[in-house]
């Protein structure tokens, strides 16, 4: 740090301010997630507008809009019905434990897609604790012999144990497909924007149809660690006494016929994802957002269509709508407060120069292949997130080191970034990594033993999917094999 300037130096130690404070908790996470609008211009490494502008951008609008769609979701139970559609179409007739717990994983993974993946684990964890409420505890001995109970009792708990992992874990891997899955996703469009604004950015559309495979193939990967592990033979007959279509079709009755209110806000979520879709589908398709001359974003859909809860009726009382102001008091305040620090810090380390810093520091990287780069780069992003206990603030430290990195290895950028951000949400080895762990352990049907024997064997899984199909499938999605800015990618070396 001799020859660097000073503004560089303040950075650092304003990184190491700002993430001490978020390691320890010294003060609320959301706290230190503003420390940014005071300590960088205080420090001379950005004016205070230049700071204000991060946290408010287009992936803020997106995520504001989308958490106002979750909250009505929430609001009129429209996951449990669902839930419960989905988890009745793969029971089977008899049972079918493996076809049963893929049903539940499947509608996980899939309300987790566009929802945050703490909100879907807690919409979902009741629905699935509510089918095992069904199941026998190991004090109920009935009136079988003590031996056979006991082995019954084994297959019961190896299936309550099978649906709380698979839950936690489908709602990691579905918030992986879509941007709005998960914050991670976010900052780390928002820090390509905000490192590369004269690149394409990454929409919707373009994200899902690389993650969405990688998210495919890993949920394929969980699933069938969990039939191996914890549906053994002689389940069916152990859980069919106690779980069957009756008991699911008698809690969807329960809930009645699907109200007008349901119906628009379906509609209206139906439409977003459509509109996300199709805003810019290919160079020669360019999608709607052409006609607005490339000026709306995915926040613009997002926000458009969460008004249209405010103004639609949802026909229960006069002059009530779909959503209220008061309804929204629970939005996640904290979570986009941390999205706008991630994008101010990104800003700030190259307006400060510490990125040129770091990149002189990391020249001995150059004739490293990216084989060997990759799975190095998620196996350390997936296990700083099992301590630090969020993965949106690993990509926050690690990304912007990436990007130096790649462009000492002359790189495409996107091919660390990437594995760094989606490499941060492989953390399923211990219950406090994420708030979705946290939400499983709670219930009491896992132990951490449980989760290391799944999660193990998952992490490789992921980070071996992920090497693979970021040098296949990453050029024809991102334009890896194509160069950036001053960034000359050398595909041939890249592939070591």
């Amino acid at each position: 740090m001799e020859n660097a300037p000073s503004t560089s130096a303040n950075m650092l130690g304003v990184l190491v301010w700002i993430f001490t404070w978020w390691l320890s908790e010294a003060v609320p996470m959301p706290v230190t997630s503003m420390s940014p609008l005071f300590l960088f211009p205080l420090f001379g490494i950005s004016s205070s507008d230049e700071v204000a502008q991060s946290y408010m951008d287009d992936v803020i609008a997106l995520v504001l809009g989308s958490f106002i769609l979750a909250l009505a979701v929430e609001h009129y139970n429209i996951h449990r019905r669902l839930a419960l559609n989905i988890t009745l179409l793969f029971c089977g007739d008899p049972l079918n434990p493996p076809l049963l717990l893929l049903g539940i994983c499947t509608t996980t993974f899939f309300v987790s897609m566009w929802l945050h993946n703490c909100a879907a684990t807690v919409m979902m964890m009741p629905v699935a604790t509510g089918i095992l409420q069904r199941l026998p505890s190991r004090t109920n001995s009935g009136h079988r012999n003590q031996e056979n109970n006991n082995f019954d009792d084994d297959l019961v708990t190896n299936f309550c144990k099978a649906v709380v992992l698979g839950v936690i874990y489908s709602a990691s891997i579905g918030g992986m497909s879509t941007l709005t899955g998960t914050g991670v996703n976010l900052i780390l469009i928002g820090m390509w924007k905000s490192y590369f604004p004269h690149e394409k950015a990454i929409s919707f559309s373009t994200w899902s149809s690389f993650a969405f495979p990688l998210a495919l193939v890993i949920f394929l990967a969980l699933w069938a660690i969990l039939c191996l592990f914890y549906c053994r033979k002689g389940s069916s007959s152990a859980l069919s006494a106690y779980l069957d279509k009756t008991h699911l079709k008698r809690e969807l009755d329960l809930l009645g016929p699907m109200t007008f209110a349901e119906k628009m806000i379906l509609t209206v979520f139906s439409i977003l994802i459509m509109l996300w879709m199709t805003r810019s589908i290919t160079e020669d398709i360019p999608g709607w957002g052409s006609l607005f001359g490339g000026r709306a974003g995915d926040g613009t859909v997002s926000v458009m269509m969460a008004t249209l809860l405010f103004i639609i009726p949802n026909k229960k009382q006069p002059g009530e709508k779909l959503m209220d102001w008061n309804k929204c008091k629970k939005l996640p305040w904290n979570i986009i407060l941390l999205l706008g620090a991630g994008f101010a810090i990104a800003d700030g380390f190259r307006s400060s120069g510490l990125a040129e810093v770091l990149s002189r520091a990391l020249n001995f990287l150059e004739n490293a292949p990216y084989l060997a780069i990759a799975p190095a780069v998620c196996l350390i992003s997936g296990t700083l997130t099992e301590f630090i206990t969020s993965n949106n603030a690993t990509t926050t430290i690690i990304v912007p080191l990436l990007i130096e990195i790649a462009k000492t290895m002359h790189i495409h950028p996107l091919l660390l970034m990437i594995p760094g951000a989606i490499g941060s949400q492989f953390a399923f080895l211990l219950p406090t990594s994420t708030p979705s762990n946290v939400v499983g352990f709670t219930t009491g049907h896992i132990e951490i033993k449980d989760m290391i024997k799944t999660g193990l064997p998952l992490k490789i899984a992921g980070i071996v999917a992920l090497s693979f199909l970021m040098p296949t499938l990453g050029p024809m999605v991102f334009g890896t094999d194509k160069p950036v800015n001053n960034v000359s990618t050398n595909y041939l070396h890249m592939c070591g």
